[in-house]
């Protein structure tokens, strides 16, 4: 189990995203200079223990409306040869000093253990305790026996709502970046999709929202579509 560290960080990590997120293509602040607050998340462990794995969920109040937004993160005690393109910046770590922090959908390892989740091998962990699995993040997959295993020099594609990845079997994987609440009793599987992730968040006003982070859906091909 990875173990949760509570230190400084220089820069912070809402520091690094203030200055990353207004280049996304999803992001939907306007113009204006983001202000990016923890509102929840979960972590997953590196079977290697060298890689840290976050999915963060943050809040940003700067643009015309509230936004939450999906940011899955990976911590990296080297730079990850090839990603210079998906490098969110630097810091200093106060015990294990200087950390590369990525975009999560462009490293191989979070991907890797993303799909894990989705097929029930690995659990999601809690955001700040260590060896503490977090129960409220649920997942489900329909897509049969064979294990979900990310394909090798598999690139991730944004685009004005999310992150999609080429998952196996010719199915793909969709983060969703801008996240929306789904309402108490409504179905949280989108129709056709055979995977997901779903977890909480706090909204700016203080109330807690649910909704689906990444889904997983078929090859159309499979479907006769």
């Amino acid at each position: 189990m990875a173990v949760i560290h509570h230190t400084v960080l220089k820069p912070t990590k809402l520091e690094l995203l203030t200055s990353w997120l207004p280049a996304r293509p999803w992001y939907v602040g306007g113009a204006g200079r983001p202000e990016p607050a923890k509102a929840g998340g979960f972590r997953l462990d590196d079977p290697q223990g060298e890689v840290g794995i976050e999915f963060m969920v943050v809040t940003d109040t700067a643009g015309p409306h509230p936004a939450a937004y999906l940011v899955p993160l990976t911590y990296r005690g080297a730079p990850l040869e090839g990603a210079e393109h998906a490098l969110v910046g630097t810091m200093e770590h106060g015990v294990l000093g200087r950390r590369w922090v990525y975009d999560g959908c462009q490293d191989p390892v979070l991907v890797a253990q993303l799909l894990a989740l989705i097929d029930g091998r690995v659990q999601a962990q809690a955001q700040s305790a260590s060896d503490t699995p977090d129960r409220e993040v649920t997942r489900s997959c329909t897509g049969g026996d064979a294990p979900l295993v990310a394909r090798p020099a598999a690139s991730a594609a944004d685009d004005r709502d999310g992150t999609e990845l080429p998952a196996p079997h010719g199915s793909t994987l969709r983060l969703q970046r801008v996240l929306t609440p789904v309402p108490d009793g409504a179905p949280l599987l989108p129709p056709g999709a055979t995977g997901h992730v779903a977890g909480p968040w706090l909204t700016p006003a203080g109330t807690r929202a649910r909704g689906l982070f990444a889904v997983l859906r078929p090859d159309p091909r499979a479907q006769g579509l």
